[in-house]
């Protein structure tokens, strides 16, 4: 892909209201999730598939992030970009670090990359530490598959029953829910309107940032009240509290001391 691509998607990272809602209700639930770790303790923390950082900084209120990333074209970038993530060159199939090494083991949109869905959760289960957390979000529902699927090289949308499962051990799920609840309705019209008339792929480019995040991209009045709506959602994830469907699902789970 072209350099243009990933400074794009750096801008998007940061600013988009997609992102800037899906990370206050990633973050906002770790801090929930971590509410009882002793006070000055610093955790160490994995972060796999980093895409342009954003997420890693984020990360690093919680403690000393490591960065995996797989992609060699966005690692080069990265490095030159944000160097101070600790970065690392890697695949979440293979992890290259020992056994229960992590405190806190995230995967922010990554597993739906992957054939090997159940490696990579076994993986990222076998780099936490006893006691430790782990949390990932994957994008939900085949019926919303569409050329913004296409164009970022996903293999799947889950529903939560068969993400859970991918665990193989519902009691150690400390939460699990689809989010992105109150825009489900308009992105399931936008991507079904699309896939008909196939208005995006007919145009859009592999090396172009995915058509959903063109939506609304600039800072506007109705970008702010989306962001609010969607944002919204942190306080029911916050009490643990599920949504029946949503356009992505977040999922933690606790290994057992």
């Amino acid at each position: 892909m072209k350099k243009e691509y990933y400074k794009d998607y750096f801008h998007h990272e940061r600013n988009h209201w997609f992102f800037k809602a899906r990370n206050k209700i990633i973050t906002d639930h770790i801090r929930e999730i971590l509410k009882t770790k002793p006070a000055g303790e610093t955790l160490k923390v994995l972060n796999v598939g980093v895409a342009t950082g954003h997420t890693s900084v984020l990360l690093k209120e919680f403690g000393d992030v490591t960065s995996v990333e797989y992609d060699e074209d966005c690692y080069d970038f990265i490095k030159d970009t944000v160097p101070d993530i600790g970065l690392r060159l890697g695949t979440i199939l293979d992890l290259d670090f020992e056994e229960k090494k992590f405190d806190l083991v995230c995967a922010f949109d990554v597993i739906e990359h992957v054939e090997e869905d159940s490696l990579a959760v076994s993986e990222l289960k076998r780099v936490c530490k006893d006691g430790g957390n782990v949390v990932v979000t994957v994008p939900a529902f085949m019926s919303l598959w569409s050329h913004h699927d296409v164009i970022n090289h996903h293999i799947k949308r889950y529903r939560k029953s068969e993400f859970q499962g991918l665990f193989n051990d519902d009691e150690n799920i400390r939460y699990s829910s689809y989010f992105n609840f109150w825009l489900f309705p308009p992105v399931m019209v936008f991507r079904k309107l699309n896939n008909l008339l196939k208005i995006t792929s007919s145009t859009a480019k592999d090396d172009e940032v995915s058509s959903d995040l063109t939506v609304m991209a600039k800072e506007s009045f109705a970008s702010n009240l989306i962001y609010k709506l969607f944002a919204s959602e942190s306080r029911r994830v916050k009490r643990f509290k599920s949504f029946p469907f949503g356009v992505s699902i977040l999922t933690s789970w606790k290994k057992p001391a």
